[in-house]
């Protein structure tokens, strides 16, 4: 069994030889511009195009709480599109759009990918950013799903601006 790595850095740019995954959390209502997705839009534009297109068919795409997406972005490197947050918070108010159950079965699909690729996983800190989740309920989806399955998982905290 694996351990989580936990690195200061930018989880676009992950660490490592092989093939990469890097993944994030996405919303199920089609947004895309805030958070970590504008750090991707800014290295790569078809992550972005692909979760659009993806939202905009989603009658016969597959698009729901709990799916996930690879877009390949590079000859060794995947961005994993996981929806795992419903709708999205205005302001301060409301609950926390975080689904944890969607997240552990993103997780769980893209460990399922991680090993049919031979590839390590990269992230943020998903699902606790705009999403408002913590990270201690997090952490132990990813030790279960992926860590479990000897999946290497490194985790990014970005460096202060």
């Amino acid at each position: 069994m694996s351990e989580i790595s936990y690195l200061r850095g930018d989880a676009t740019a992950p660490h490592g030889a092989g093939v990469k995954i890097i993944a994030h959390v996405c919303n199920d209502a089609g947004r895309w511009g805030r958070g970590f997705v504008l750090a991707l839009s800014r290295r790569w534009p078809e992550p972005e195009a692909a979760f659009r297109r993806w939202h905009r068919e989603r009658a016969d795409s597959g698009f729901g709480l709990g799916a996930v997406q690879l877009v390949q972005v590079a000859p060794y490197t995947w961005v994993a599109n996981m929806v795992g947050q419903h709708g999205i918070r205005i302001g301060r108010t409301g609950p926390d759009p975080v689904r944890y159950e969607a997240i552990d079965a993103a997780l769980a699909a893209l460990g399922d990918k991680a090993l049919e690729l031979g590839a390590s996983v990269h992230m943020p800190r998903i699902g606790c950013g705009l999403a408002g989740g913590t990270w201690e309920r997090v952490e132990p989806l990813i030790a279960e799903r992926l860590t479990a399955r000897d999946i290497a998982v490194t985790v990014y905290d970005a460096d202060a601006a």
